[in-house]
């Protein structure tokens, strides 16, 4: 069944993410497949100079979704980044006309704690790649060998009642229904893929684990109607699949292996329609749900809030319900037959699908808390105003001038003011005060990539997808024209990223 994750729920998570070498981190505000909640919105923080001190918080949050942030314990608590005004440029005052601010000891050359800048949440291992339909790779996780062994032995038994003429042949048969099984999930999964890459949604992989598939849709559909889509394609497939079967059911003896074969086949896949139809958040009924409250309140956090709780009280029903109903009786005897359950088999199984459930919605709240505060992650807000120094000035000089200028970052330039380099802060941090007039900033430095200039108004998914993409410490920020704006510590990012994400939405 579909319900680990959900059906095409968006990962925060994405991923792997490479991992940026740590630097030192300068004072700044901080935020999972997302939490519940929204952030209220705070006055942006501005370029600072050291002296003063305030502490600000970045504006609001938003995935991969799922769950949760690097640590940022290593980083000890200081005051909150200061950001960048709208028209700040490279050693300029800000054009507002207001005093810059400083926070205390958060000036170039102090030493500041070490962090990582923020990265998706990681999704499970990938396992067995087995394919890639449509250019999306198709894994098979371990745990799916632990339920295929189960399929096989419970299925075998009920094989052995209805046809003892088998022998062992019959865990052969179990087998081949168990790998038949999956690959109906599988196409159950594809229907959702299939749908993602028409509206242009990126699609990491699909995952076949313990009790279903996952469809990992790296971001959210665009609008109710697309989303409602995404997920009713899904249970439409399965509900395709068990037509089939049954179909094929027709010419064939009911007393053979074909016929049992297809009789399963056709029950497995009608029941994973009607489970993932049920409305809560991680299965295809909840993001339905959530499809329609956000078409009726325009707002899909709404949507996701309400798919999430009908979720959760999804899975104390089937907790508390589906061993009730099976020693009832109401599941009728052909189900008590098939499934082979007893009384400890029933509650284990129910409690296995109510933590998938429960913990799918959790995810759910958290990956649609990320996308709401993502959004707060602007470059423009975060980038620290930067002094431009030539190739020979020494450490002392270009630290005075920033300091005059109320800047935290130098930027290397050639004579004609084009960006060469970076002056790197954890370099700036080792080289003790007496040893500055004597050290030129080129030593200090790390040449610029074409991945480390990034645009000033980039924000959120994009702003943490373009860092993700070339892993560094610090950023140039520049204008459409190319002018400098500024440096990006990707520590000032992972910081207001963690702070805004432990914001209740």
């Amino acid at each position: 069944m579909d319900v680990s994750g959900g059906s095409g729920q968006p990962r925060s998570g994405n991923d792997e993410p490479a991992e940026r070498p740590a630097g030192p981190t300068a004072p700044s505000t901080g935020t999972g497949d997302g939490t519940d909640d929204s952030a209220a919105a705070t006055e942006p923080t501005r370029n600072t100079e050291p002296g003063s001190e305030r502490d600000t918080e970045p504006e609001n949050a938003s995935t991969t979704t799922g769950d949760g942030p690097p640590d940022d314990s290593a980083a000890p608590p200081s005051p909150t980044p200061p950001e960048a005004h709208e028209g700040a440029r490279a050693g300029r005052p800000d054009r507002g006309g207001s005093e810059p601010r400083a926070h205390a000891g958060s000036g170039l050359g102090k030493e500041q704690g070490q962090g990582k800048p923020p990265q998706r949440p990681k999704g499970p291992g990938g396992g067995l790649l087995m394919g890639r339909p449509f250019g999306v790779p198709v894994y098979v996780a371990p745990s799916w060998f632990l339920v295929a062994a189960l399929i096989t032995w419970v299925f075998g038994g009920q094989l052995d009642r209805v046809l003892p003429e088998l022998g062992a042949a019959r865990y052969l048969v179990s087998l081949f229904f168990a790998v038949a099984f999956y690959a109906s999930v599988l196409v159950h999964e594809l229907a959702h893929t299939v749908a993602a890459v028409r509206f242009k949604l990126p699609v990491r992989r699909i995952q076949l684990q313990f009790f279903g598939g996952v469809s990992e849709i790296e971001k959210e559909a665009e609008t109710p109607g697309r989303e409602f889509i995404l997920a009713f394609v899904g249970p439409l497939l399965s509900l395709v699949l068990a037509g089939l079967f049954y179909l094929a059911m027709q010419p064939v003896e009911p007393g053979t292996v074909p016929g049992v074969l297809l009789a399963g086949l056709m029950i497995s896949n009608l029941i994973v329609a009607a489970f993932n139809l049920l409305p809560g958040l991680p299965l295809d009924g909840g993001r339905m749900l959530r499809a329609v409250v956000w078409k009726i309140t325009g707002r899909p956090m709404s949507g996701t809030v309400a798919a999430a709780w009908v979720g959760r009280a999804l899975a104390i029903s089937v907790l508390i319900g589906l061993p009730l109903l099976n020693q009832s009786g109401a599941l009728g005897s052909d189900a008590q037959d098939i499934s082979g359950m007893d009384t400890v088999t029933d509650a284990l199984l129910a409690a296995i699908l109510a933590a998938i459930i429960w913990t799918g919605a959790g995810n759910s709240l958290r990956m649609a808390r990320l996308r709401e505060h993502l959004p707060e992650l602007r470059a423009r807000t975060l980038t620290r105003r930067a002094v431009p120094v030539e190739t020979d000035t020494p450490l002392s000089e270009a630290l005075r001038r920033a300091n005059a200028a109320g800047a935290r970052a130098l930027v290397i330039v050639d004579a004609d003011g084009k960006p060469l380099s970076l002056v790197r802060e954890a370099a700036i941090v080792g080289v003790p005060e007496h040893r500055r007039p004597w050290v030129a900033v080129s030593g200090l430095a790390q040449e610029l990539t074409d991945g480390m200039r990034v645009s000033v108004e980039l924000a959120g998914e994009d702003l943490l997808d373009a860092l993700r993409a070339t892993p560094a410490t610090e950023y140039l920020v520049v204008e459409k024209t190319g002018e400098i704006y500024g440096v990006l510590s990707a520590a000032d990012v992972e910081r207001a990223f963690v702070k805004a994400m432990a914001r209740p939405a």
